[in-house]
């Protein structure tokens, strides 16, 4: 039987550890955690750069995953993405009492809705699967910006305050009061697939006074609901640990 390829086996590792990273490590920490010397850490990463499959912040030179990897794993089977966020989903739109949508990348500027529950009660509806959303002005469309950062920044991140993105990043979700439509709002976080690679965003949306309190601040109580639904739907993909 052929043996593996050497330098794809590499690539593979190196790409693992900047998923898992979160865009915190340069090239020595990168090298030393998948136990190549610098140079030859240096030479993949300067192929995945060209590739697209990495990104690397010029002003601290770590690197992130790339958004031509955050594409092509966007590109996971819909109905498949669907029926495994379904149940969190909807125990999410029950427990917050809130609509939930999943979005996917729709291009640099946009994300589109492929899952929508409707919040639990009799008042009427729109189903939103298909519509598409800005990626600046949204809670949704911010987390996948987040992660895609980098030496091949997307139109709408550029308009969007770098360090604001790095805190999404950090954090793990995203917030939005009313900049979309007055007096709504949403909280996000990010869907992770197998190897730690954000594909989509999962969130609530509802009226600026039921998800923040009085000084702004998200309720920490549909914070922990949001971020722990995606988890959820995370592992469903194959992203251990959440």
């Amino acid at each position: 039987m052929p043996g593996t390829v050497q330098s794809i086996e590499r690539a593979a590792a190196i790409l693992q550890v900047v998923a898992a990273s979160g865009g915190t490590l340069g090239v020595t920490d990168i090298a030393e955690a998948v136990g190549l010397a610098k140079t030859t850490a240096h030479s993949l990463l300067r192929t995945l750069l060209h590739v697209g499959f990495v990104e690397q912040d010029r002003a601290t030179g770590h690197y992130a995953v790339g958004a031509g990897l955050l594409r092509l794993g966007s590109h996971l089977d819909v109905n498949e993405l669907r029926a495994r966020s379904s149940n969190w989903a909807d125990a999410l739109a029950a427990r917050s009492g809130h609509a939930v949508r999943l979005v996917t990348p729709a291009g640099d500027d946009e994300v589109v809705v492929v899952h929508h529950v409707f919040r639990p009660d009799d008042s009427a509806q729109v189903l939103d699967v298909g519509s598409t959303l800005p990626a600046r002005s949204t809670a949704l469309g911010r987390v996948l910006l987040a992660h895609s950062l980098g030496r091949r920044t997307p139109r709408a991140a550029a308009g969007t305050a770098a360090a604001e993105l790095a805190e999404i990043r950090a954090r793990g979700w995203a917030v939005e009061r009313g900049e979309q439509h007055p007096g709504r709002g949403c909280i996000a976080a990010p869907v992770r697939a197998s190897g730690g690679l954000v594909v989509a965003a999962l969130g609530i949306n509802g009226p600026v006074t039921s998800l923040f309190d009085g000084r702004g601040a998200p309720r920490p109580l549909l914070v922990g609901m949001v971020t722990d639904a995606a988890a959820g739907v995370s592992r469903e993909l194959g992203a251990g640990g959440g």
